[in-house]
């Protein structure tokens, strides 16, 4: 068995450092190896230790509470032998990656933690859906870990023009984010990706059919995924990565791909959203009311900026979007904010049934 000693610079690759060791302390003191998870599948998972990548069951830690249950990305202490081994604990996450299971529920899924950096494939195969890579942005946010937005398969836009516009929309709906063009079929802008995934832990997000598998072949230099054709009709893929996967890069840093994602709903991410729409955040400051809805108020920065064209008409109705499924989701869990809805529905209730009032006794 590898000694204690050799265990940092055998897992430096996949991201551990001083913090970690310190934090893994009490643990090792208890005989347990410290290792990183690297697959989870059905209450059991591969975790990378100095000894190599062994498998282990969760049991003991998998709590009712969907976001502490072992994921990709964790650091975990394991036993040094046995059959089979168990996870006996994960470390605190630094970050993590959470969305809504459902449109309709309000539990968290959790995807990946421990990410220093999400990157968001959007495929240029089909047309742009910037709602979609502005949802997905927030999340990335709210993680804690700094977005970058891929935009893949370039190679399929020919025209320098065409590309350049293509990249300013994105751009514009993804302030402060880094927007990059990559084609893994000719390997046009891997080198700047593969710099920026360098250090840290990244996590690759994306719809079925964005790239993702392909992109991280590329990334690794081997076919460790299998990719699939995406649909000619919709550029929709099927789900070819069906679990999350870490992978250690030859050039430094460590990837994780995803699924594709379908469903991408916010889980409490008022602050992603908020950093998503900065410059609408901005606006907010110089309206005439702290509590300004932006929607009808006298003294609205927002609409004023609106009316002018300084704000985009879409950016204002995916800002708000966004907002209001958040609050939905908050509120399934606070009883405060679900009591503050309620008071918003009543009021905006009253002033509907004001106005109808108002325009019948006008008709009179």
């Amino acid at each position: 068995m590898t000694s204690t000693s050799a265990v940092p610079s055998a897992l430096a690759p996949y991201g551990w450092d001083a913090d970690w060791a310190d934090t893994f302390a009490p643990y090792a003191a208890d005989g347990l190896l410290p290792g990183r998870v690297v697959r989870v599948d059905r209450g059991q998972c591969d975790v990378v230790t100095a000894d190599g990548v062994i498998r282990a069951d969760t049991a003991f830690v998998t709590p009712h509470d969907p976001l502490r249950v072992v994921c990709t990305g964790d650091w975990v202490a394991v036993d040094p032998a046995g059959t089979p081994r168990y996870v006996r604990a994960y470390l605190p996450r630094r970050t993590a990656f959470v969305r809504s299971t459902s449109s309709k529920r309000s539990d968290g899924q959790i995807l990946a933690a421990n990410v220093d950096h999400a990157v968001i494939a959007v495929s240029l195969a089909v047309e742009l859906d910037l709602g979609r890579v502005e949802r997905f942005l927030a999340l990335a946010w709210e993680s804690g870990a700094a977005p970058v937005v891929v935009l893949t398969k370039a190679d399929l836009v020919p025209e320098p023009a065409t590309l350049a516009h293509l990249v300013h929309d994105v751009e514009t709906s993804a302030p402060g984010v880094p927007v990059l063009t990559v084609s893994a079929h000719d390997g046009d802008g891997l080198d700047v990706l593969t710099a920026v995934l360098g250090t840290g832990t990244s996590v690759l997000l994306g719809q079925s059919g964005a790239g993702k598998s392909t992109l991280a072949n590329a990334l690794k230099g081997e076919d460790v995924l299998t990719v699939q054709a995406a649909r000619d009709v919709d550029g929709k893929g099927r789900h070819t990565t069906t679990t999350r996967n870490l992978l250690a890069l030859p050039g430094g840093g460590v990837l994780i791909d995803t699924p594709g994602l379908r469903g991408v709903g916010l889980y409490d991410a008022d602050t992603g959203v908020a950093q998503v729409f900065s410059e609408i955040e901005e606006l907010a400051e110089g309206c005439r009311f702290h509590d300004c809805a932006h929607e009808a108020e006298p003294g609205c920065a927002v609409l004023a900026a609106l009316d002018s064209g300084d704000l985009p008409a879409r950016r204002l109705d995916s800002y708000r979007k966004l907002k209001r499924e958040n609050q939905w989701i908050v509120a399934k869990t606070d009883a405060r904010v679900r009591a503050e809805l309620r008071r918003d529905w009543k009021r905006k209730g009253a002033e509907g049934r004001a106005a109808v009032e108002a325009k019948r006794k006008g008709w009179r």
